[in-house]
């Protein structure tokens, strides 16, 4: 699957200092997949943040279009248990 950011997706991953390995990761190998009402897909995975030296969740909101996963925007949050939803499937 090619994977295509966005000039926002790249300047947020820069801004909030998020690796495109890392989106990259949560992209191929997602713990969630959810999908909006207005038909974009979320991923999110759990990492160990090493900076702030605990456990985020990493949302990566984009669109599949042609077998292609564009990446509109990238966040982290320490607030798991706002987003994580345990009866979600990949």
């Amino acid at each position: 699957m090619q994977i295509i950011f966005t000039e926002h997706a790249r300047f947020e991953m820069n801004r909030r200092q998020i690796s495109e390995e890392l989106v990259k990761t949560v992209i191929t190998n997602p713990d969630q997949r959810r999908i909006t009402r207005k038909g974009r897909v979320v991923l999110q995975s759990k990492y160990t943040n090493i900076t702030e030296k605990k456990e985020m969740l990493l949302r990566v909101i984009g669109k599949e279009i042609n077998g292609s996963f564009i990446v509109i925007t990238v966040y982290k949050t320490s607030k798991i248990e706002k987003y994580w939803k345990e009866e979600i499937a990949k």
